[in-house]
């Protein structure tokens, strides 16, 4: 159930990728599928009733590895958290020098004010 719920989350970001002509809602559908990807890697290392590695006291090597989660995919959804923060940066960025350039989001007019 979760996992097609991420799956809905890079669709709907890929509709807006590929369908939209603003390019605002082309960043925010690069942002959608960011963060299904990012939740889909998170629950790639859940394990039900398991706990974090830190909290665990290590008794027995195997019960320990039966009863934490893994913590790399976690560890990877903080850089790409970090990552994405600054490609957003650099897209509203990007956003803006082409409003001012062209006055508008719209691709479409943009091709045709290219001459």
């Amino acid at each position: 159930m979760l996992y097609s719920m991420c799956l809905i989350l890079i669709a709907v970001g890929l509709y807006a990728v590929f369908v939209k002509k603003n390019v605002v809602k082309i960043v925010l559908g690069l942002m959608v599928i960011e963060y299904g990807i990012n939740l889909l890697l998170v629950l790639a290392g859940y394990r039900a009733h398991g706990h974090a590695p830190i909290m665990q006291k290590a008794a027995a090597v195997a019960r320990f590895a039966s009863g934490s989660v893994d913590p790399l995919p976690q560890a990877l959804v903080i850089s790409s958290i970090i990552i994405g923060l600054g490609l957003l940066i650099l897209m509203v960025a990007i956003c803006i020098r082409l409003y001012e350039r062209y006055g508008t989001f719209d691709i479409t007019q943009m091709r045709r004010l290219k001459g």
